[in-house]
C-alpha cells in the first residue's frame, strides 16, 4: 500500500474551497481561450497547405491550453484583457506545441492523447522539421510586433526551454542526478513558460511591477508542481488519464522526483537493484519498482514538495484584487493538491 500523504497536505485539502474541475476553473477565461484558439487556427491556415494539415493535427493534441488560460487569468486578475493578450498567448501556444513535438521525438512516443504522435503518423523527420517551423513561425510574428518587450520575453523563455530540454537530455540515465538539480530543470523546461505567461499577461494588462513580479512567482511555483504531478504520474496514474503509456521517463531513461527520492532512501542492496532495473528497464519491472516507491515514501514525499510549492504559489496571490479571475488561479493550485492526492489511492 503506497504512504499516505503528509497529514499537512491533507488538512490543506479538507479545507480549502469545494473541489473545482479544469473546466469550471476556465470560466472567467472561457471567452478569451475561445478567441485565442481561433485565432491559433488561422495562423496554422497560413501555413503551406501540405503543412498546415500536420499543425492542424499537432494543435489537436494540445491539451488544456494551461499557458494561454494564465495569460487570460493573470491578466483579469489586475485589470483588462487587450488585443496583445491574444497574440501572446497564441506565440506561448505555439512555442509549446514545437516543443510537445520535439519531446515525443526524444522520448520515443508513439501516442499522446490516444492519437498517434506526429512523428509516428509522418516520421520523426517531418516531425523535428514542423516544430521548427512552428517555432520560427512565433518568433516571426512576435519580431513585428509593437510591443517590443513580448518578442524579448519570448525569446529568453524559448531559450531557458530549449536550455533545460538540452540539459535533461544530457542527464539521462544520469541515476545519480541531484534534487536540486531536477528542480533547476524543470523552471526551465516547464515553468518558465508558465512564468512568462503570467508576466505580459499582467504587464499588458496595466499591472504593477509589484503584481507582475507577484503573479510570475505564483506561475513559476505553480509551473512547477504541475510538472512533478505530471511525473507523478508516469508511475502512479493509469494510461487512460495519462493518455500515454505508463512508464515514458524510465524506459528514456528520465530520472524524475519520486525516483530521486527512492534513490536517496534505498538500501545498498535495493539501490543496486533498482539501477540494474534502470539500466534495461522492462515493463515487467514496473510491479517491484512500485513496491519499493511504496515503502520507501517516494509519493509522499512528492507531495509534500508539491504542498509547498502551491502554498507559495498560493501566498503571491495575496496582495491581489479579489476577483473571479485571481480565484480561478487559486482554484488550479487546490485542483493539482487534490489530484495528487488521488494518486495514493
Amino acid at each position: 500500500m503506497a504512504a499516505p500523504i503528509p497529514v499537512a497536505a491533507e488538512f490543506v485539502l479538507k479545507t480549502r474551497a469545494p473541489e473545482v474541475s479544469w473546466d469550471e476553473i476556465l470560466t472567467p477565461a472561457r471567452p478569451f481561450l475561445e478567441q485565442v484558439s481561433r485565432r491559433l487556427e488561422a495562423q496554422v491556415e497560413g501555413f503551406e497547405p501540405e503543412i498546415s494539415g500536420q499543425a492542424r493535427y499537432a494543435l489537436d493534441n494540445r491539451g488544456k491550453q494551461l499557458r494561454p488560460a494564465f495569460v487570460g487569468l493573470c491578466a483579469g486578475s489586475v485589470g483588462t484583457l487587450v488585443e496583445d493578450h491574444i497574440t501572446i498567448a497564441v506565440l506561448l501556444e505555439m512555442i509549446h506545441l514545437a516543443t510537445l513535438v520535439h519531446d515525443d521525438i526524444m522520448d520515443g512516443a508513439s501516442v499522446r492523447r490516444g492519437r498517434p504522435t506526429v512523428g509516428a503518423r509522418w516520421g520523426n523527420h517531418v516531425a523535428v522539421l514542423l516544430g521548427d517551423c512552428l517555432f520560427a513561425h512565433a518568433m516571426r510574428v512576435a519580431a513585428g510586433l509593437q510591443s517590443t518587450d513580448i518578442a524579448k520575453s519570448l525569446a529568453e523563455a524559448s531559450n531557458a526551454v530549449c536550455t533545460g530540454e538540452i540539459l535533461q537530455t544530457n542527464r539521462r540515465r544520469r541515476w545519480d542526478l541531484p534534487r536540486s538539480e531536477y528542480l533547476r530543470m524543470v523552471e526551465m523546461k516547464t515553468a518558465e513558460l508558465f512564468a512568462v505567461a503570467a508576466e505580459l499577461g499582467t504587464r499588458h494588462a496595466g499591472g504593477t511591477e509589484a503584481q507582475v513580479a507577484a503573479l510570475r512567482d505564483f506561475a513559476r511555483a505553480a509551473g512547477t508542481a504541475y510538472q512533478i504531478y505530471d511525473d507523478c504520474l508516469d508511475l502512479y496514474g493509469s494510461e487512460s488519464l495519462v493518455g500515454k503509456s505508463l512508464g515514458t521517463d524510465l524506459a528514456t531513461g528520465k530520472l524524475t522526483l519520486p525516483l530521486i527520492v527512492l534513490l536517496e532512501r534505498a538500501s545498498p542492496s535495493d539501490a543496486s537493484d533498482i539501477l540494474g532495473w534502470l539500466d534495461d528497464w522492462k515493463p515487467d519491472y514496473m510491479v517491484g519498482l512500485r513496491a519499493l516507491l511504496d515503502s520507501h515514501g517516494a509519493l509522499a514525499e512528492c507531495a509534500a514538495v508539491i504542498e509547498e510549492l502551491l502554498q507559495k504559489a498560493g501566498a503571491s496571490l495575496g496582495a491581489l484584487p479579489d476577483t473571479p479571475h485571481r480565484d480561478a488561479l487559486r482554484s488550479f493550485t487546490r485542483l493539482i493538491s487534490r489530484q495528487t492526492l488521488r494518486l495514493s489511492r
